[in-house]
């Protein structure tokens, strides 16, 4: 029944000329097994539906103790997520970006931390999705902003060179009211100039309405800010918008870095990525670079800048600054 209901809507509806396409999410649940009254099974199959989300939706999910408990922790996670924000309990890591030719750090990645009282160190891919759906990523990443920028000027004021930071921008925040009046606001209040503050957007957030990403890209980039597109080539991405997308930069992904060195396909899409986005006139950042034969091969494509645990995994600011020493 339920996968009957996902085949109906996966074949889109037609709505004053326009075609509309759902990808809806099913929780299940089963009388008497899972509840003997109304109540009861409504509840646990919206749990399951939640699990179905979780599992990237257009599915469905049927309810199990399982679920159960993992709803229960996710209620847990959310409730700790709000008093996270309230409290402060984030902090910055910092991954040095280096130029492949000359090997001086240009800049820097800000990566966000959850300090968690009771769990310790919460790695960003166990509560960002969370984060996001809640809506605490528009305070969250408010902050990740302010700090970034307030610890660049600082360093800059300590007589460290100049360099720019780079903060990952979610589809939420990047779709906030006023994005650019807030950026501006967290600019002038640390003293930093926009150029030293970068944004990074994937393509998949740019390309969900990307009319509206280039309005706002206009605006960030009429600013002074920089702006990189994250994680290259594993979305979708039309190269007309490409080109007409005001950018600095686009980071070629890991995935394609893990194996440049082994892999004929992967190299050859790094050889056109570079080639293209050399030819807009734009810098190509690779990611995830471990091996000195990746690094190797990236100088031999004129690749520009590199990040990875080949230089240094994302530090804290005060491991940051010894780098810089």
């Amino acid at each position: 029944g339920a996968e009957k209901i996902i085949q109906v809507f996966s074949e889109g509806f037609q709505v004053d000329n326009h075609e509309l396409f759902i990808t809806p999410s099913i929780g299940v649940s089963l009388y008497p097994s899972d509840g003997l009254d109304a109540e009861t099974l409504v509840k646990n199959a919206d749990t399951a539906m939640y699990r179905a989300k979780e599992q990237g939706r257009n599915n469905y999910h049927l309810y199990t103790e399982t679920s159960s408990s993992a709803s229960v922790e996710r209620v847990a996670m959310e409730s700790s997520l709000h008093w996270a924000v309230e409290r402060e309990e984030f902090i910055l890591h910092y991954q040095p970006r280096l130029s492949i030719k000359t090997g001086h750090i240009l800049g820097a990645e800000a990566l966000v931390r959850w300090q968690h009282p009771d769990l310790g160190v919460i790695p960003p891919a166990q509560f960002i999705p969370l984060a996001e759906a809640t809506g605490l990523i528009v305070p969250i990443g408010e902050w990740v902003i302010r700090t970034a920028c307030a610890q660049n000027k600082a360093w800059q004021d300590a007589g460290f060179p100049s360099m720019d930071i780079a903060v990952n921008v979610s589809m939420r925040q990047f779709h906030q009211k006023d994005l650019d009046k807030i950026v501006k606001r967290i600019l002038d209040d640390t003293g930093l100039a926009p150029e030293y503050l970068g944004l990074e957007l994937t393509e998949s957030i740019l390309m969900q309405s990307p009319d509206v990403a280039v309005g706002i890209l206009h605006k960030l980039k009429s600013m002074g800010v920089e702006i990189s597109i994250d994680d290259f080539g594993t979305g979708y991405s039309s190269l007309n918008y490409l080109k007409i997308f005001p950018i600095h930069a686009v980071k070629l992904d890991r995935s394609f870095v893990s194996d440049i060195t082994t892999n004929p396909d992967d190299a050859a899409i790094a050889e056109a990525v570079v080639a293209m986005t050399h030819g807009m006139k734009l810098k190509v950042i690779a990611e995830g670079v471990e091996t000195l034969e990746q690094l190797e091969f990236l100088r031999s494509l004129n690749c520009d800048e590199m990040q990875g645990y080949f230089v240094s995994r994302p530090v804290p600011s005060a491991e940051f600054e010894m780098l810089l020493r």
